[in-house]
């Protein structure tokens, strides 16, 4: 389960790299535009206004986005990417944040970039710091004698769930698109306590906040905190630096 509030903290620094990902989109009169993993729909609203001629398609798997980005005034629905089929008149698609959650994503990819039409744009971002400290201390925890057996069911995400800029650029140029793909490390100024693990609540930390009831929920989190601080030291003005690396490519079908 997401929770759009939660998502929503540190909101300007989750929405940096959507604009840095949509600036390098050049398309000027798309017939339609979607929204694959739309969330809260804070973001997509800015795609309706870049292009207000455009039909605006948006989906989430989760039910509270899809409330949350309603309540925008969005015509949001539940979907899951992997059984999307893109409209004959598709023209940008923009994946955002999304296609780390989707194991063998690589193969969707191929599919959409043969089911577009000529010339559409496919934009995405996915992080790239499954390798950082944060997601290594949240396995390290999960696998002590505590917590082995309540989370053997979760999927933690490492490093090669993604593809790094140049495995994207390779897979989508064999399909025969144009590429431009890169990856950016931004070095975020979080703020307040436990500023990392507040950060990864509303993203990492949700698989394993639903597999735990309350009291352990909380356990977790207590435990998992100094891990985080002792990686990324607090500052004695009270903010944190946290690195985080992104991997973006944008592709446009021949």
């Amino acid at each position: 389960m997401w929770d759009p509030a939660k998502y929503l903290d540190y909101a300007d620094l989750r929405a940096r790299p959507f604009y840095d990902l949509l600036a390098r989109v050049g398309a000027t009169s798309p017939r339609r535009v979607v929204d694959l993993g739309c969330g809260p729909g804070n973001l997509t609203t800015s795609l309706a206004e870049r292009w207000p001629d455009a039909v605006l398609e948006a989906g989430d798997s989760s039910p509270d986005m899809v409330e949350a980005a309603r309540a925008r005034g969005l015509d949001a629905r539940e979907l899951d990417v992997r059984e999307w089929t893109p409209a004959a008149d598709t023209d940008v698609v923009v994946s955002n944040a999304v296609l780390q959650w989707v194991p063998g994503h690589q193969d969707l990819l191929r599919k959409w970039a043969n089911d577009l039409p000529s010339g559409a744009w496919l934009a995405v971002q996915v992080p790239g710091n499954f390798g950082a400290a944060s997601h290594a201390a949240v396995r390290e925890l999960a696998a002590t004698d505590e917590w082995e057996s309540s989370l053997a069911g979760v999927v933690f995400r490492e490093e090669g769930t993604v593809e790094d800029p140049l495995g994207y650029a390779n897979l989508l140029a064999e399909e025969g698109c144009a590429i431009d793909a890169w990856e950016t490390t931004y070095t975020q100024r979080l703020s307040g306590p436990d500023a990392v693990l507040e950060w990864i609540t509303g993203t990492a930390l949700r698989p394993v906040k639903a597999a735990l009831d309350a009291d352990s929920w909380t356990r977790f989190r207590a435990q998992l905190a100094p891990m985080l601080d002792q990686a990324y030291p607090p500052r004695a003005d009270g903010t944190t630096w946290f690195p985080f690396r992104r991997i973006f490519f944008v592709a446009r079908t021949p």
